[in-house]
C-alpha cells in the first residue's frame, strides 16, 4: 500500500528518521526545477518553501553543488527590493564590515539565536491572538502593552546573555592562542 508524502513524514517522525529533503535543481539558464512536482518554480516558489519550513535543499544540475545559500539570498534581494525593506543601508553596511574581522565567527550563531528569540515572540503573540478579528485585535494590542513589554524585555535579556556568552569565548580563544605562543593576558 502506497503512502502520501503526509503519512510518511508523521511515520518518519514517530520512528526518528529524517524526513525526505526536498532537491530543487538549478540549471544553466537560471531555472529553478523541483524533482518533488516535476515542474519549474520561481523565487517567489521556493519562499513559499522558506515560510511552510519546508526542507530543501538547491543543486547545481550539472555539478550537484550546494546553491541553496545563494538562493536564499536571492529571496532576500527580492524581499529587499520589493517594497518594505528589513534591512536599513548602515545595517547592511554593518554586515559587510564584519567579514574577515575577528567577529565574523560569532556574528552567525549570533544573529541565529536573535532571530529565534524573536520567532518565539512572534509566535506567542500569534497563539494569544488567535482567532481575533481587526477590531478585537486593536483592543487586544492596547491591552497587552506591559505583556509586549516583557516578551521584548525576554527578548533584549537573551540577546544580551548571547552576546556575553560570545564574548567570554572570544576571551577563552584569545588566551589559548596567546598560550600557545607562551604569552599571558596582562
Amino acid at each position: 500500500m502506497a503512502l502520501n508524502l503526509k503519512e510518511f513524514l508523521v511515520q518518519s517522525k514517530k520512528s526518528g528518521a529524517k524526513p525526505v529533503q526536498r532537491v530543487i535543481k538549478k540549471y544553466p539558464n537560471r531555472r529553478l526545477y523541483d524533482t518533488e512536482t516535476s515542474s519549474y518554480i520561481t523565487l517567489a516558489e521556493v519562499k513559499r518553501l522558506v515560510m511552510d519550513k519546508a526542507s530543501f535543499v538547491v543543486r547545481d544540475a550539472k555539478s550537484g553543488d550546494d546553491l541553496t545559500r545563494s538562493i536564499l539570498l536571492q529571496v532576500i534581494l527580492e524581499e529587499e527590493a520589493g517594497g518594505a525593506p528589513m534591512f536599513t543601508e548602515q545595517v547592511l553596511a554593518s554586515i559587510i564590515r564584519f567579514y574577515g574581522q575577528t567577529m565574523q565567527s560569532y556574528m552567525g550563531p549570533y544573529l541565529e539565536k536573535n532571530i529565534q528569540a524573536m520567532s518565539e515572540v512572534q509566535a506567542q503573540l500569534s497563539e494569544k491572538a488567535e482567532g481575533l478579528t481587526p477590531e478585537m485585535w486593536s483592543r487586544f494590542m492596547a491591552m497587552q502593552s506591559p505583556m509586549l513589554q516583557g516578551l521584548m524585555g525576554n527578548y533584549v535579556e537573551q540577546s544580551k546573555n548571547v552576546f556575553l556568552q560570545m564574548q567570554e569565548q572570544m576571551q577563552k580563544n584569545t588566551e589559548q592562542v596567546l598560550g600557545a605562543f607562551g604569552l599571558k593576558r596582562p
